[in-house]
C-alpha cells in the first residue's frame, strides 16, 4: 500500500516573530518598566520635585521622554479651548504652544549660559532640554479649559504652574547655588515666550481677506 503525506503549513517567520514578541515576558517587563518610569517622572515635575529634574537632567534616554511630554502639553493647548474643539484648530493651537515652548526653551538657554552665569554653571543644552521639557509638564491641564468658565483660571493657573517648574528646572541644570538667579532667568524667557505666543495668535488665527 502507498503511504499518504499531509501538508502541514509553515509559520511565517515574521508571525512567529511578533508572537515571541507579544509573549516574551521580558519585552513586557521592560515596557512595562519604562512607562512605570516615565509616569514617576511625569508626577514628580509636576509636584516640583528637585529630584525628579536631576534624575532627567542626568539620563540620556530621557530626551525621547521630554519630548513626549512637550508634545502632549501642546496638544492638551490645543484640547483646551473655548472656542470648540476641531481638528483644524486643535492643531494650529498645539503649533503656537510648541512654537512657545521652542523659543521659551532657546531664551533660557541663552541667558542661562551667556548672561547670567555662575562661577559652577556648567551647561549642557541636552540636560537643559531634558529638564525643560518635564517643566511642560503642568500644561496638561490646559486640556480641562474646554469646559465652560475654565478657560482663564485653567490658562492663567497652568503658565505660572509652568514657570515655578521651570525655575527649578533651571536651577538645578545650570546648577545654581540660588534659586533668585533661575526665577529672573526664568522671568525673561518667560516675558517674551509669552510676547512670542500673543503675536503668534494673532497672525495664524487672524482671517485672510
Amino acid at each position: 500500500m502507498g503511504q499518504s503525506y499531509r501538508l502541514i503549513p509553515e509559520a511565517h517567520p515574521s508571525s512567529q516573530g511578533a508572537g515571541r514578541i507579544r509573549r516574551d515576558p521580558t519585552f513586557l517587563y521592560a515596557a512595562g518598566k519604562a512607562m512605570s518610569t516615565f509616569l514617576r517622572r511625569v508626577i514628580g515635575a509636576a509636584a516640583l520635585r528637585a529630584r525628579t529634574y536631576e534624575e532627567v537632567e542626568a539620563d540620556r534616554t530621557a530626551t525621547l521622554q521630554a519630548m513626549a511630554v512637550v508634545v502632549l502639553s501642546s496638544l492638551a493647548a490645543g484640547l483646551g479651548s473655548p472656542s470648540g474643539v476641531s481638528v483644524a484648530g486643535v492643531l494650529v493651537r498645539a503649533a503656537i504652544a510648541l512654537l512657545s515652548w521652542t523659543i521659551w526653551a532657546l531664551i533660557t538657554l541663552e541667558i542661562g549660559d551667556h548672561l547670567l552665569r555662575e562661577p559652577e554653571t556648567k551647561v549642557d543644552r541636552g540636560e537643559l532640554l531634558r529638564t525643560l521639557g518635564f517643566a511642560t509638564t503642568p500644561g496638561l491641564v490646559r486640556a480641562l479649559g474646554v469646559v465652560p468658565g475654565l478657560y482663564v483660571p485653567v490658562c492663567v493657573g497652568s503658565w505660572l504652574w509652568m514657570l515655578a517648574a521651570l525655575v527649578v528646572a533651571v536651577r538645578q541644570a545650570l546648577d545654581y547655588a540660588h534659586t533668585s538667579r533661575a526665577i529672573l532667568v526664568c522671568a525673561v524667557g518667560w516675558l517674551v515666550a509669552l510676547g512670542a505666543t500673543v503675536a503668534l495668535g494673532v497672525l495664524l488665527t487672524a482671517p485672510v481677506s
